[in-house]
Formats: structure tokens, sequence, C-alpha cells
């Protein structure tokens, strides 16, 4: 039996094993797309190139036999630089998103697709829970942000946008009139306590997503009552003090202490440094003079912290908000006080190394001529309409329905478990680096079940091997050849013929987004199907 090294580790295996096999059984990750255990060999994605130390060839592991006396590497500079060229050359030309441009464009990255369709099932508790997982006020920012949103909605390309700002404010005033306001799942606790100062958007998001980390969290504000800009600065008939109120009482259910009329400045600051792990700074605008009452330094570019780390000058002492950089959006205020919450808990739980949360986003761009018409198949074709009782009184449930169900489902409904996308991810990659032919036309072939996006994929195979073996006709097959070959249903009949009863397992062994259920509300977070 063919005995070698993966990464000067000795395996041996079996006659007839790939070099896949013999990595697998150290346990050593190679990544594949077009390769499925029980599905053969078709070696067309090249993702999982590795390295024969002997000759300096580079492999692909899924195809090349195990022989003896190889010395594989799998984790070299030179192997990566080839996996992420083979990834590159995929993303040349794939056609699709994989998150909307709405998402896109909101500063505190909203999954506002899953929110749109949970509101068209229906689902208002799922909704709220999508909406607070990014904005713990919906119900406030609904009634203020100026939704950028909306602004790159590509419904608008067709009528008018989405009306994302109006149906969120929705979401958040059915929970807050529910009797029993949605809060989040907590951990356990950490034993570590943090210190925000100011109660603005903010310090308010900073304390909340600091507590769904488990910390213990103290706002400190020396206004008599929370919510700094949100309370003193927005007109009351934009923003009524109620709602306000309520969705801070939120805050307060699950844990997070105010401390009002608490006015903290050097020596006190000094003091929070030593009884709390880490302090945030959520003060607003921060003059010369304000930042020597602090103690402060400019610590980054003429501001008082990197807007990368938001920490400043002082050990575990970090800015949010307007005293970073100043926010003409309260949403951008909130992400703000998210992006120092994060830093913060790596801060205190001891987190060392780049903070590398940010997945790799493909983007098609401005759809062309014809390809609205693509989308608009499956939403609703009436234009956007202001609510019957006036934009005061927001839309009632019904035409919250309505209005969600005008989504064109810009997004990728598989973002989540792309293989492609995970590795470009992880590889760091470019999807403009190759530039090939014009971009191709954005297609989708619908069943009844399943959504086929021949720009999204990749021509791996797996769909057509797995109908091959189980023996389905008419199935899937490859069409045309060379450069022009793709996927479908021999002589381009309907899909749902071609995908017949396997149509949940071709979208499970399907590496991208090309194959996907049509429908998916986020309940569980799966797809299922409709």
């Amino acid at each position: 039996m063919p005995k070698l090294l993966i990464n000067n580790q000795p395996v041996t295996v079996e006659p007839g094993k790939t070099v896949l096999d013999a990595t697998q059984r150290l346990g050593v990750s190679v990544p594949t797309l077009c390769h499925r255990d029980g599905l053969g060999h078709f070696t067309s994605c090249m993702v999982c190139m590795v390295r024969n130390a002997r000759t300096g060839a580079l492999l692909p592991a899924c195809s090349v036999p195990a022989e003896e006396g190889m010395s594989i590497e799998t984790d070299t500079p030179e192997v990566y630089a080839a996996r992420r060229a083979a990834v590159e050359l995929l993303l040349s030309e794939h056609v699709g998103d994989c998150e909307g441009p709405c998402r896109c464009a909101c500063p505190a990255n909203m999954n506002i697709p899953l929110m749109l369709r949970q509101i068209a099932a229906g689902l208002w508790r799922e909704a709220i829970a999508t909406v607070k997982e990014d904005i713990p006020l919906p119900a406030v920012l609904g009634r203020i942000c100026p939704a950028p949103c909306e602004k790159v909605c590509r419904r608008g390309q067709h009528d008018a946008p989405v009306a994302v700002c109006l149906l969120k404010r929705v979401v958040g005033d059915v929970d807050l009139n529910s009797g029993a306001p949605w809060s989040p799942g907590l951990p356990a606790p950490t034993g570590q306590n943090v210190a925000v100062v100011g109660s603005g958007p903010a310090g308010l998001a900073a304390a909340w997503f600091l507590r769904r980390q488990g910390h213990a969290v103290t706002i400190f504000d020396e206004r008599a009552e929370p919510g700094g800009a949100l309370r003193h600065s927005v007109p009351v008939e934009s923003l009524p003090r109620d709602v306000l109120d309520a969705e801070i009482a939120g805050l307060r259910h699950i844990g997070i202490e105010f401390r009002m009329g608490h006015r903290v400045d050097h020596g006190e600051l000094q003091d929070l440094q030593v009884r709390f792990g880490a302090v945030v700074l959520a003060i607003g605008p921060v003059t010369n003079e304000i930042a020597a009452t602090l103690g402060l330094s400019c610590a980054y570019c003429g501001t008082l912290a990197d807007p990368t780390t938001y920490a400043t000058s002082m050990p575990g002492v970090f800015v949010a908000g307007d005293a970073l950089r100043p926010r003409r959006l309260a949403v951008s205020a909130l992400a703000s006080g998210r992006g120092a919450a994060r830093a913060v808990h790596r801060h205190v739980s001891g987190i060392t190394g780049p903070d590398t949360t940010e997945p790799f986003n493909s983007q098609m761009g401005r759809l062309q001529p014809g390809e609205v018409d693509v989308f608009l198949a499956d939403a609703e074709r009436a234009a956007r309409a202001e609510p019957a009782g006036g934009i005061a009184g927001g839309y009632a449930k019904p035409e919250t329905m309505a209005q969600a169900r005008r989504c064109l489902h810009c997004d990728c409904r598989k973002a989540d478990a792309c293989g492609l996308r995970n590795l470009a991810s992880t590889l760091d990659t470019r999807q403009r680096r190759f530039k090939g032919t014009q971009r191709q036309p954005f297609r989708q072939m619908r069943s009844l079940k399943v959504v086929f996006e021949p720009g999204k994929c990749i021509k791996c195979g797996l769909c057509v091997r797995l109908m091959e073996k189980a023996g389905a006709r008419p199935g899937l097959t490859f069409l045309r050849r060379g450069a022009d070959v793709e996927v479908g249903v021999p002589f381009h009949d309907d899909l749902g013929v071609g995908l017949g009863n396997l149509a949940a397992e071709c979208v499970a062994v399907c590496p991208t987004g090309a194959l996907a259920f049509k429908e998916r509300d986020g309940t569980d977070g799966a797809q299922r199907l409709a």
C-alpha cells in the first residue's frame, strides 16, 4: 500500500486512493468544489491544488492517485496562490450578488431581504429577530432613517424602491405593541464589566451588542434621560418620545444598567478604567477642550481613536459615534457603536490578531436592459403605495405584507452556504482580477420549488453526475461545448421536469447558489421546499 507524507506527516492508503483521500485520513483540510464522495472525479474547479515537494509540481488532490514516496504540501504560499487564482477565475464570470444592494448600502448591514421575506409571510416575530440582530432600535430608526438602502434598491429601476424604512418601522411597532417585546437569548455571564459613556444611538448600540456577548454593561450619561441626540435633537413630531422610551426599555430588560445625571471628567474616566474591563466613549462630537478635559490625545490622523480598532491612547478606552468621526445618520452612529462593541469584546476576551469579520461579497452591478424583468417574475407587480392612513400612521399589516412582496430577491438564496463565497473569503480574493469577456446577461430558470441561475454555475457537474448515478431522465446535462458550455435540461425542457424527484438532492450538492430553493424565510436558518 502506498505510503506518503502529508505536510511531513506519514500516512498509508489503499491502492487506488487519491491524494485527497490521504489528506482526509490525516484530518488535513483541502478545499473542494467539484468533488463529492461517491460521484467520481471531475477535476474542473482546481481549488484542491496541493504541491508535491519531491517534484515541485502542483496537483489537483481530488483526482491524482496517492503514490509511494510522495511528499505533499497543502498549506504553502504557492499552494494558496494557486487556489486563489482558481477561485478568481471562477469569479471572473460569476453573475450574481451574494448580498442584496440594500443590505450593502445599510450602514448597519441589516439583513433587509430576509426581513422582507418574513414580513411577506406574516412572520412578525421572526422579522423583529432579524432586524434586532443588527439594529436594536427599529421603531426609532424606522421613523428617522433617510433610508440609504432604498436609494440602491433595484426595484427603483422598474418603478419605485421597496419602502424598507417604513416596513422596518411596522416591524418595530408590532413588536412594541405585542405585550411581550422580543428579547435576545443571552449567553452565560463572562464576568467582564464594561462602562459606556453616552446614551445616544452609538452608546445604546454598543451597550446592546456587548450585553448580547454576555458582558455586564453600565451606561453613564450627564443628562436626566437616555437617548442623546435622539431625544434632544430630533423633533418630537418625527420621533414620539414614548417610542424612544419603549425601545430603551428593551435595553433595560436585558440587564443594561443606566446611571443618569452622571458627568464623566478626566478623574472619573480614570476611575472607570480601574473599575471596568473597558470603557466606550460615545459622547458625541469632541472638541479639543473636551478631549483635554478627559485627558485624551489624538491617537490616529487627528481623531481620538484609530478608526479600525476604535482604541484611544488610554489603555482599555474605546470610542464610538461622533466622538470617533462625525456621523450624519443615526444608523451610522449605531453601526459605529456595534463596531466598538466588537473591538471591546475582543479586548476583554483576550482575542488577538486581525479582526476578519467581513465575508467576500460578489456584486453584479447595475442591471442590464431587460434583466429587471427576470427579477420581477416572482415579485408583486403593484407599484409602491403610501400608507392608507398617511405616513404618520404607517402601514397596516396587510399593506405591509403587500409592500414587502415587491422585493426582487436580489440577494443569493444560498449566501451562507456557498462554497465559492466561503473560499473567496478565506483566500482574500478579488472578483475582477481576471477581466474576461463582457458579463453574460442575468438569467433564471424556475420550477415550482427551485431556482436555477446559470450565471452562478461553475460547471462542476455535481448535479449532472448525481442524476446520472440515479439514472434520472431527462435529468440535467451539459449543453453546448467549449467556452459556451452550460448546465441545463436536455432539449431545453422545463427545469422541474429535469430535476424530477431529485430537486432537494441537487440543491444540497450544488456548491454555489446556482441551484437553490425558491423560498427561504429564515425561521430555522435553513432553506425549505415551498
